[in-house]
């Protein structure tokens, strides 16, 4: 059987100090060539999960205190900073759900991306910009040229959203981690969103981990689906399975308030 990219196994995180546990023995596995939706209202744990993947969460308010994050078969937990400064970007790439907390407000967009390339490649300026060029074309952003010379205000939301998106692919990483990346967009923003993140995935055969709280984004992309709920995971399976045919109540509930009843990409028509 192939090894997954990632394998999180039981993993706890608790608030530094003695406090409650707000992760509770996670387990769930990311493959190459698909995506993984990860459920859940606010405060299901969802997001401190893929903190701790990626090696974000601040010690002295969050700790993992039992499990392990295996990338590749490499235990993460309890790496230095060093070392996650290696993984960060080449192995894990993430996408948060505000771009503009992602962004330098007062630096060009092109030098953002460039920052990353110069920090972690051997390319030289001209080869950095043609990059940089290239990631713009990538995901689909009009006139690369003027986005790099350009500000964060001087862009749209999902303009701002994929910079960023082309930040995180910039080192082509095994593993793209976005959290609630269109939650603060318009309809039709959303929807090329997620288009441009599946597009993305069929092209460079990644794994994606692509967290919401909305059941209807799941049913455009999921190729898999874990549900959290209170920091723990109630119901996992292949997206068509938990869609149509959901066990746990708090995955019904969640469903139910899609308003038009979500099907899955591989789901068939209810006859």
């Amino acid at each position: 059987m192939t090894q997954p990219l990632l394998d999180i196994r039981g993993l706890t995180v608790t608030v530094a100090q003695g406090g409650p546990d707000v992760v509770q023995a996670v387990s769930y596995t990311v493959n190459r060539n698909e995506i993984l939706c990860v459920v859940g209202e606010s405060g299901s744990g969802k997001s401190v999960t893929a903190h701790a993947v990626m090696g974000l969460l601040s010690p002295d308010q969050l700790n993992v205190t039992a499990g392990e994050i295996l990338y590749q078969g490499r235990n993460l937990v309890g790496l230095p900073n060093s070392e996650w400064c290696k993984l960060r970007g080449k192995c894990f790439g993430m996408v948060f759900q505000e771009p503009m907390t992602a962004l330098n407000p007062i630096m060009r967009i092109g030098r953002q991306v460039d920052e990353v390339l110069q920090r972690h490649t051997d390319l030289d300026a001209a080869a950095r910009r043609t990059r940089v060029l290239d990631l713009f074309a990538q995901v689909l952003l009009p006139e690369p040229g003027a986005i790099y010379d350009a500000y964060p205000f001087q862009l749209s939301g999902g303009q701002r959203q994929r910079v960023v998106i082309a930040m995180a692919l910039a080192l082509e990483p095994d593993v793209l981690i976005a959290d609630e990346p269109t939650t603060a967009l318009d309809v039709t923003t959303q929807a090329q969103i997620l288009s441009l993140i599946k597009d993305i995935q069929r092209r460079m055969g990644i794994g994606v981990i692509f967290i919401t709280h909305d059941f209807g984004v799941v049913a455009d992309i999921a190729d898999r689906i874990v549900v959290m709920r209170k920091g723990e995971v109630v119901e996992s399976g292949p997206a068509a399975t938990i869609l149509n045919q959901p066990e746990h109540p708090y995955t019904r509930q969640l469903i139910a308030a899609v308003p038009h009843k979500p099907q899955g990409k591989e789901a068939q028509p209810e006859r």
